[in-house]
């Protein structure tokens, strides 16, 4: 089966159980994918917000970490 531009695999499991290579990885290939496909595709779309809910971990994983080194 051929996989087209834009295709991500999604992740084994929900984001927040990703180590954090896992989720940087994750990201990486949306990353990746979106530069691979015209900003007017349908498929940017649902990368673009598969990428902004992986971001929004990695950033609460960062202030969860700041917070514990009070």
């Amino acid at each position: 089966m051929s996989v087209g531009p834009g295709h991500v695999e999604p992740p084994a499991h929900p984001l927040p159980a990703l180590t954090t290579y896992e989720l940087s990885d994750h990201r990486r290939q949306l990353e990746l994918a979106l530069t691979a496909v015209p900003e007017e595709a349908a498929v940017c779309a649902l990368l673009q917000g598969r990428l902004a809910e992986v971001l929004a971990e990695q950033d609460s994983r960062v202030r969860l970490h700041a917070a514990g080194h009070r």
